[in-house]
């Protein structure tokens, strides 16, 4: 059982790598758009991507952190830091779509 364990924590790490890329591979491509053809909607659809791509890498970490032995105030404050990205990133494409 635990070699079933093991080698599900290998593939969930890299499905982890997989989606950090594609978010950073999106977020490129929207600042090659906005350097192509600048506005403020492309300004905003790449902050937004950028952000996102921030709130998946942090949502690794958290992940990592929270099989480690920390204390509940502190899994709390990573919470709050790993929701942040995410709200700011959306709020942008929000903004980029709705100019």
């Amino acid at each position: 059982m635990v070699d079933g364990v093991v080698i599900a924590s290998g593939v969930l790490a890299l499905l982890r790598m997989v989606v950090f890329g594609l978010t950073l591979g999106i977020t490129l491509i929207s600042f090659q758009a906005y350097r192509k053809r600048p506005s403020e909607r492309l300004q905003a659809a790449f902050v937004g991507f950028a952000f996102i791509s921030m709130g998946v890498a942090v949502s690794s970490v958290i992940t990592q952190l929270s099989v480690s032995d920390t204390g509940e105030a502190t899994r709390l404050f990573f919470q709050f830091a790993e929701t942040i990205p995410f709200i700011i990133g959306f709020s942008m494409l929000y903004l980029s779509l709705y100019r």
